[in-house]
């Protein structure tokens, strides 16, 4: 029984596939047909059409068993969309997919804002803790005010004495010839105030350095000898020379009636370098100066002064028609400007200004044993506050010139001072 279709001869089956020898084309192939249905009786042509004349099922490729052609389970061609692996996904984990992750939860903001309050606070507290321990560690606590005797009683507020003095010590003589200030061994006092704080408002009152004072009965800072008064009478800033911030408390205190709390001491070198840190302080200067001895050649104007400028502004007398007087004006407006200075945002929120600056004025400063950093805060705060108007600036009221040729004071006006210090009135005495 012939497997080909009906009306193809062995020729015919010989001939396909080979081609022809022909020189006659061959004629168009007879396809096999697939018969979609049962074929009719033998001799009544092909059987009518399944489904009533529609287009029948598609075939499946698929065996009964799940398998298709080829005989790989699943069933037929996959053209690979089903499965997500047109994103490149494998095992079709597209977004929403089998295995995805799924929407992304809301972040929750107050827990964030919490936990970063938490860290910037911890932060803050660490960095405060650290600068403090940082910065009292660098005061020169060097002067010890329990070897001074026979102190008056303690008023209201707090009295402190603020020195500078000509100290050339760690200064090379670049330094020195720089800053005009000279070799001379040793150091004195080149100025000295009383700066009183209260409740009413601050006092800063200059104490002429060749203001007439006695000395008085004292104790020796280095040998505990007891030295016994003997009426003798030398300019003031002649007891920090003969033995040093002990006596010229002791001195102050024994003159004046005032106790002292608090003594603070800065040397040439430490102003300028304070100057220097804190950017150059700011001042008006109301006259032309010119002074070889100090260094000072100002015009007259509102200017800003570096640390060599303000050191010569501050210690010129003889070019100024008040000497002396007329300089602790001067020293007054100034460190009053510096504290200013010190205390404005821009330093004290500015960690590059902030830490030099600190770094400079607590290494040249030198206090006594009791004083701690919020002390040393109040006086720059008092400081700034006679600068803005709170406050009262002024000179140890003087009656004129003493027989030695030493400044006398006024001893009414001073003991009506002492009084409103010592109960923290407002100060209504002036002085020179």
């Amino acid at each position: 029984m012939s497997d080909w279709p009906e009306g193809w001869s062995d020729d015919d089956r010989g001939r396909y596939g080979r081609g022809s020898a022909s020189a006659q084309p061959e004629g168009a192939r007879v396809m096999r047909q697939i018969r979609r249905g049962q074929a009719g009786p033998p001799g009544q042509g092909p059987a009518a059409p399944p489904h009533g004349g529609r287009v029948p099922p598609q075939p499946s490729y698929v065996d009964g068993r799940g398998h298709d052609a080829y005989g790989d389970p699943g069933g037929g061609y996959d053209s690979g969309y089903n499965t997500g692996q047109v994103y490149g996904t494998p095992g079709g984990r597209g977004p929403g997919g089998p295995g995805g992750r799924g929407p992304r939860p809301a972040p929750n903001w107050r827990r964030r804002i919490k936990v970063t309050a938490i860290t910037v606070v911890t932060v803050l507290v660490v960095t405060a803790v650290g600068t403090y321990f940082w910065a009292d560690s660098k005061l020169n606590r060097e002067v010890d005010l329990s070897k001074v005797i026979d102190r008056p009683e303690a008023g209201e507020g707090t009295n402190y004495l603020i020195v500078g003095s000509d100290s050339r010590e760690g200064m090379s003589d670049e330094e020195k010839k720089k800053l005009h200030t000279g070799s001379a061994e040793g150091k004195r006092t080149d100025s000295m105030m009383i700066l009183h704080t209260g409740g009413n408002g601050s006092t800063l009152i200059s104490l002429p350095r060749d203001s007439d004072v006695e000395i008085p009965s004292f104790v020796g800072s280095e040998s505990g000898k007891r030295y016994e008064a003997t009426g003798r009478h030398v300019k003031l800033n002649a007891a920090y020379a003969e033995d040093g911030p002990e006596l010229l408390v002791r001195t102050v205190e024994h003159n004046t009636g005032l106790r002292i709390d608090h003594y603070v001491e800065i040397g040439f070198a430490g102003f300028a370098n304070i100057v220097d840190a804190v950017g150059g302080v700011e001042m008006d200067i109301p006259q032309d100066i010119k002074d070889t001895k100090s260094g000072a050649d100002f015009e007259k104007g509102r200017q800003t002064l570096n640390g060599e400028q303000a050191l010569a502004f501050v210690r010129t007398r003889y070019a100024l028609a008040g000497s002396d007087l007329d300089r602790t004006k001067n020293q007054q407006k100034f460190l009053s400007a510096l504290a200013g200075q010190v205390a404005t945002p821009s330093t004290v929120l500015n960690p590059f200004k902030l830490y030099p600056t600190m770094g400079a004025g607590l290494d040249s400063l030198i206090v006594d044993k009791d004083m701690g950093l919020f002390d040393l805060a109040d006086m720059f705060w008092a400081m700034k506050g006679v600068s803005g108007g709170d406050g009262t600036s002024m000179n140890m009221p003087i009656a004129g010139s003493a027989g030695n040729g030493n400044l006398q004071w006024d001893t009414a006006k001073v003991k009506r001072l002492v009084e409103q210090l010592k109960n923290d009135e407002t100060v209504t005495v002036s002085g020179n």
